[in-house]
């Protein structure tokens, strides 16, 4: 028997709580569908970005003062922390322990005239279409031994810089895509006429100066909009990197400004101060005590645990676990994943196959510490195939495994 454990941090650490499908339509969400998605770091030259992926990874690539020293990405397996699956390792004990990761890739600097591949700028602009959210990083700090490709820091003149050539790649992309489809305005085929509307739409809203993730969009119009792989489409989180002196005093004269400007062009948007320099000051403190004692000593909070979990939420990832004596490991999955394709994210036969679901939640497992006392006091449950799996949820997934066997034979 295989217990399987969902759960997904949002961005300050606590969970929402999911509901079932009652038959409402289902919100087609912006993005590439599936789980194996990765988020990318990108800025202008010289901001810290590869000081962050070095955090982030505990990898060593290359973060020199000056323009393009990381021309090839780097990518690297990120460990999403979670409380939970700490607590459920504790109480399985297992031979092995795999938690979940996210995958972050270190994009090379942007200039300002990148989508006319100005320094090297269709390269690292078709890096960002490999990804599927940012981590925009912004650069709050002067440095005298740290040159700037413009010259001097000014974050909200570089948030335009970056935004521009983001939404100009995607201005260039749909105006080939509506030159290459024009006789579909005409065709009798309702689908390929509302496709061409929706391309012509979409381009309007860019040459209005809005990134495309920002726009009201219906289903219909989010599929064309997914299918065409628009650099604004993505989730954006801003990464706001201070000085150590503006970090020790909790302020920072660019604050305001920068927030006013994604408020005024990307309302939602998230926005996460933090330091470079004291991060990587944090992760020489290799043993956990030892970094705790620095954090202590220094009376700074690190901010990595917040970048990793709002990334993980922004890409609208969750896991569950399977537990037992032999390993506790997460398994990624899509927030608002049915129980149905949660199994087959394990196994093909769990989903091909599938049954019912068995479920209880994390915290009523943690309250009662076992099966049989969940049971006794009336917190287990059996759901189907469209049960949308909820944050915390255990379950335990039922298939045919006589049907599956029959069909491997054949």
């Amino acid at each position: 028997r295989l217990f399987l454990f969902r759960m997904m941090a949002s961005a300050d650490g606590h969970t929402k709580k999911g509901k079932k499908s009652h038959g409402t339509p289902e919100k087609v969400l912006l993005g590439r569908p599936g789980n194996h998605v990765k988020m990318g770091i990108v800025g202008m030259p010289n901001i810290g970005k590869s000081t962050l992926f070095n955090v982030l990874s505990g990898l060593s690539v290359p973060a020199e003062n000056f323009p393009f020293c990381t021309v090839k990405p780097s990518t690297a397996q990120v460990a999403v922390p979670d409380k939970r699956w700490e607590f459920l390792c504790s109480v399985f004990e297992p031979k092995s322990e795999a938690q979940a990761s996210l995958a972050i890739t270190d994009i090379a600097g942007l200039v300002k005239g990148a989508s006319d591949n100005q320094g090297l700028g269709n390269a690292f602009l078709s890096n960002i279409s490999a990804v599927d959210g940012i981590y925009h990083v912004v650069r709050a700090f002067k440095a005298k031994a740290i040159e700037h490709v413009e010259g001097d820091v000014d974050p909200v003149r570089d948030l335009d810089i970056i935004s521009n050539e983001l939404r100009l790649k995607d201005v260039e992309s749909m105006e080939k895509k509506i030159h290459q489809t024009r006789r579909n305005a005409l065709s009798k085929d309702k689908k390929l006429k509302d496709e061409f509307a929706c391309f012509e739409k979409i381009l309007a809203y860019l040459q209005d100066n809005k990134d495309v993730r920002s726009g009201k969009w219906s289903n219909k119009e989010i599929e064309v909009v997914n299918s065409c792989f628009l650099l604004s489409a993505k989730p954006v989180i801003f990464l706001v990197n201070v000085s150590l002196a503006n970090w020790k005093k909790g302020q920072n004269k660019w604050f305001e400004d920068i927030k006013k400007w994604i408020d005024d062009h990307c309302p939602g948007d998230v926005m996460i101060p933090f330091c470079a320099q004291f991060e990587s000051q944090v992760t020489e403190h290799k043993e956990p005590e030892s970094r705790k004692e620095f954090l202590k000593e220094s009376g700074m909070k690190s901010r990595v645990t917040k970048i990793i979990h709002t990334g993980y939420s922004g890409l609208r990832l969750a896991h569950f676990f399977t537990c037992g004596t032999d390993e506790v490991k997460c398994w990624t999955i899509r927030a608002g994943t049915k129980a149905k394709q949660a199994a087959g994210v394990i196994h093909s036969d769990f989903e091909n196959f599938f049954i019912c679901a068995e479920v209880m939640s994390f915290d009523a497992f943690k309250e009662h510490k076992s099966l049989h006392e969940v049971k006794a006091h009336g917190k287990y449950r059996t759901e189907g195939r469209d049960y949308v799996v909820q944050d915390g949820d255990i379950m335990l997934f039922m298939h045919n495994a006589s049907a599956a066997a029959s069909k491997k034979k054949k």
